[in-house]
């Protein structure tokens, strides 16, 4: 299940893959949002179903339809043999080969898991079939797992009334930080409850970090909307850094080196509200440590933002974060 794509190397090399396997008697289902693969051209799709593969689009952009436009499938999910399962940012795109930090290639991260988390992840591809498809699947596949395994699940969030799963989950692993709370997000424009959590969270002695885009940002509206919380941020203790090589596509927590996601999920009202999402939430000292090694080397990559020196900025500059800032609900 893919929110994104485009054609090149990439696309083409996961479509002979696919074909590959499908010809080998792999049963392959491709769930593909029809908003965000709006450039792959339909014969990709056509090749794809002649070897055999079950392609089906979600949420097809119609008039009938129209009314449900503005909720997509952002959700990253790759399942494999109902044992192995594949989660986070990336999308097919040649952007996503490379180091992320040169030749035009996205920084991203992503997670590769067994065990029961797998099922759940398994689980939020069949609720969306289902939608696109009208067909529903299940069966019998069980999982083994190691002992003394690490402790994680897969949390998928659809747009509802109200209180959001997403919402809900952001806030607690804020509030329950007690040493250090190390953020990446691309796209981070919170609305003000978020802030003020944040800045709560800096004021109680907890280190918080934001490792957000700088201007080589694909959505330059989300990043000025984002800004114009940055004084009130920087004034609470909060540490704001932007990525500078690349585009930064990343979503990640760290909550006191032990608790961790990695997944879709934007810190915008679009994944917390909006979208389908899911983010893998692990709880474990040791890969939650390496989480906080990848995030404070990533920092050497970063320009942090001074409360001094982002007050130098022009008055153009405020108006333009002030109009973004509107549109948080949006966004």
């Amino acid at each position: 299940q893919l929110y994104y794509g485009a054609p090149g190397r990439m696309a083409d090399m996961l479509g002979q893959i696919l074909r590959e396997r499908a010809k080998a008697g792999v049963r392959v289902l491709i769930l593909y949002d029809a908003f965000g693969t709006v450039d792959i051209p339909a014969n990709h799709r056509d090749e794809l179903r002649e070897a055999g593969i079950v392609v089906e689009p979600f949420r097809p952009i119609r008039l009938s339809t129209l009314h449900l436009a503005q909720n997509r499938s952002h959700v990253r999910g790759i399942v494999i043999d109902s044992k192995v399962g594949w989660t986070g940012g990336f999308g097919i795109d040649d952007k996503w080969f490379g180091d992320g930090r040169s030749n035009g290639s996205w920084r991203e991260t992503n997670v590769r898991f067994e065990g029961p988390a797998v099922r759940q992840l398994q689980a939020a591809f069949a609720a969306a079939w289902v939608e696109a498809t009208g067909v529903m699947f299940t069966g019998r596949a069980t999982i083994e797992t190691e002992p003394n395994g690490t402790t994680a699940g897969l949390l998928y969030t659809a747009p509802t009334l109200g209180s959001t799963a997403a919402e809900r989950f952001f806030a607690l692993s804020i509030a329950g930080a007690r040493k250090t709370l190390y953020v990446t997000n691309s796209y981070f424009a919170p609305d003000r409850n978020f802030i003020e959590v944040l800045a709560a969270a800096a004021r109680r002695g907890v280190d918080v970090r934001i490792l957000t885009a700088g201007r080589r940002t694909d959505v330059n509206v989300v990043r000025l909307a984002g800004r114009a919380w940055y004084d009130t941020l920087l004034v609470a203790g909060v540490r704001v850094y932007e990525w500078q090589p690349t585009t930064l596509h990343a979503k990640t927590f760290v909550v006191d080196g032990e608790w961790f996601t990695v997944g879709s999920m934007n810190f915008d009202n679009r994944s917390m509200a909006l979208n389908d999402e899911a983010t893998l939430m692990v709880l474990d000292d040791t890969a939650g440590q390496t989480m906080d090694r990848i995030f404070l080397e990533d920092l050497r990559h970063a320009d942090e933002i001074t409360l001094e020196t982002f007050r130098r900025r022009s008055w153009l500059q405020r108006l333009a974060e002030w109009g973004a800032n509107l549109l948080t609900r949006l966004l």
